[in-house]
């Protein structure tokens, strides 16, 4: 990592942690005002790289880093996005669930569902496009799967 890099990574995480900023845009015009000029794209990478995602506090969406959420709040928020972007159908089959995903996905979903560690599943199963999700006894899987419809419809 070069070390414009990492003073950039650096202010920005500065800039996250000292006042709330919604949106790239917005951070890119403060970077500028530090004078640091970078484009979008760039910020986005960084954000990413910093493990920052959004997160709703006081009414609005700001972004957060992981060392500013307990790690289920930042679990729950990387599952909510990424359900939502990436679980195409959900379906309750005893004490299963089943969600859909685009070719080559499955592994994603999968791998932010154990990180998340929900209560309710005791294990996960991943395929190439297809998750089996196994639900602990006395969990209503019905409820399950329309909590986890509601989340990937956004």
């Amino acid at each position: 990592m070069t070390d414009a890099r990492i003073r950039r990574q650096k202010l920005i995480a500065d800039l996250i942690r000292a006042e709330a900023v919604g949106s790239q845009e917005e951070l890119t015009a403060r970077l500028a005002a530090q004078g640091l000029t970078v484009n979008q794209a760039t910020v986005s990478r960084d954000l990413d790289q910093l493990g920052a995602v959004k997160v709703k506090r006081g009414g609005a969406l700001a972004y957060a880093l992981p060392d500013q959420l307990g790690d289920s709040d930042w679990a729950a928020s990387r599952l909510e996005r990424i359900l939502g972007e990436w679980v195409l159908s959900v379906e309750a089959a005893g004490n299963l669930l089943i969600l859909k995903t685009p070719p080559g996905s499955a592994h994603l979903v999968g791998l932010a569902l154990d990180q998340a560690q929900l209560p309710e599943i005791a294990g996960t199963i991943c395929g190439d496009d297809t998750l089996f999700l196994a639900l602990r006894d006395g969990v209503v899987a019905g409820a399950l799967a329309e909590r986890f419809r509601k989340l990937s419809e956004g």
